[in-house]
């Protein structure tokens, strides 16, 4: 045995302890980090080869070890920006040099510029809804851009798209006469003509109102008689032209936007809806209109119907759903989709690369960084208002701190003895 190895494997001890000190001190220095994950020390024993009556002390090697998966507890807060995710996943975030990484970190505000910040300088990113829903790349960080919350002045959105469902009596008249049909936009119409209106929006949000005429115009029959089908003209033209003498709206200043053919089946089922889209010349727009929802029963007429859009209005809120789509809530009571922030997760989090700022990036180890929507393919979800706290045990770094102590005050004392026994031996000398 060596007296040298065994001050070396007194050293290799003491500096085990001091690792392992230094991450109980990172532990507490950020126990009140959010999203901070707790790291901690793994020793292993290094062996020397050793003969029977001669044996050589070896030493120890420390291994830092990652709690990355461990969820932390979730507090809730006073901020609709305060992010935290329930479950597996990460925020991606960009850098001031536009590098993505990953964290757990949620403590977003709004920056100067409108975009989600957080406290350590990490802009949040999500998928735009300007396209159109979004869809994510689970293989990479294309498409993502910062997520603005900054919705100043007014907003308006133009109707492209609307719906009418309901029922068409079966036992209406049929009106054969075509100079009495709607779509003739003569001086009056029949009794069986049944009316609804529809309000839209052009593309200054400006509000337009549809009228909207059902007349029964034909029913087939097979050779025994039998009904076999039926069809019916929705004619649509613009409540501002409508006639303002007489009793009726006809006639109108201008024709029909829209003259549609309904086709129904012996069942009163809907088979068939041609030449749907309302074009509306005044505000040069197109609108898609969806009436497969129809059926021809033999009940009362009725119907309800709506339109995409949205008038000029100003932004009252923004919200964060679960799912991550990031909505604004405007002062007449509609709401717009902005972005969706998607989540990311690796292989192995644990062996995920620490960067400065509580970030994360992939390597080797943790395997390829995997991006999806909260909820979905095993991913957590995101709430709002409330932020995932630091997974330290205090207590244990506390136990961890007098271990670690006691161990280096003791590996101490085998270096001091060690050079006791070398101050005997120089005295022999002597």
């Amino acid at each position: 045995m060596s007296i040298f190895g065994s001050m070396k494997t007194a050293v290799s001890g003491m500096s085990a302890q001091a690792n392992r000190l230094s991450t109980v001190s990172d532990n507490i220095a950020n126990a009140n980090t959010t999203g901070y994950k707790a790291v901690s020390t793994s020793f292993s024993s290094l062996v020397l080869p050793s003969s029977s009556g001669n044996y050589n002390s070896g030493g120890v090697q420390t291994s830092v070890r990652q709690a990355i998966s461990q969820q932390g507890d979730i507090s809730y807060t006073t901020s609709d920006y305060d992010l935290a995710i329930s479950g597996d996943g990460f925020f991606i975030v960009q850098s001031a040099d536009g590098t993505p990484v990953l964290t757990r970190a949620g403590d977003f505000s709004v920056d100067s510029d409108g975009n989600l910040v957080n406290s350590a300088g990490y802009t949040l990113m999500g998928y735009s809804y300007d396209s159109g829903v979004p869809a994510v790349v689970v293989n990479g960080f294309d498409g993502l851009v910062p997520v603005n919350v900054s919705q100043s002045g007014l907003s308006a959105v133009a109707s492209s798209s609307a719906y009418f469902s309901g029922n068409l009596n079966s036992e209406a008249t049929v009106v054969t006469d075509t100079t009495t049909l709607p779509s003739a936009n003569t001086s009056s119409v029949t009794d069986d003509t049944q009316k609804m209106s529809l309000v839209a929006y052009d593309s200054l949000g400006a509000t337009v109102q549809y009228d909207y005429y059902f007349t029964k115009t034909g029913v087939t029959t097979d050779s025994s008689g039998a009904v076999t089908g039926s069809t019916w003209e929705v004619a649509v033209y613009r409540n501002a032209d409508a006639s303002t003498g007489g009793t009726t709206s006809f006639p109108y200043s201008s024709d029909a936007v829209s003259v549609a053919t309904l086709s129904f089946d012996a069942d009163g089922q809907l088979t068939s809806a041609t030449d749907t889209d309302i074009v509306d010349p005044t505000t040069a727009q197109t609108i898609t209109m969806d009436y497969s929802d129809f059926t021809q029963l033999a009940s009362d007429f009725s119907a309800t119907g709506s339109a995409d859009g949205q008038a000029a209005s100003a932004v009252s809120s923004v919200s964060i759903g679960t799912d991550g789509v990031v909505s604004v809530s405007y002062a007449n009571g509609t709401t717009k989709s902005l972005y969706q922030i998607p989540l990311a997760t690796v292989a192995s989090p644990d062996n995920l690369t620490l960067l400065s700022g509580n970030v994360y990036t992939a390597n080797g180890m943790s395997g390829v960084t995997v991006t999806g929507f909260p909820q979905t393919n095993g991913l957590g979800s995101i709430q709002s208002g409330a932020l995932e706290s630091s997974n330290v045990d205090l207590a244990g770094e506390l136990t961890e701190m007098i271990e670690a102590q006691r161990s280096y005050t003791a590996n101490s004392k085998v270096f001091q003895t060690g050079s006791d026994i070398m101050d005997v031996l120089v005295n022999l000398k002597r």
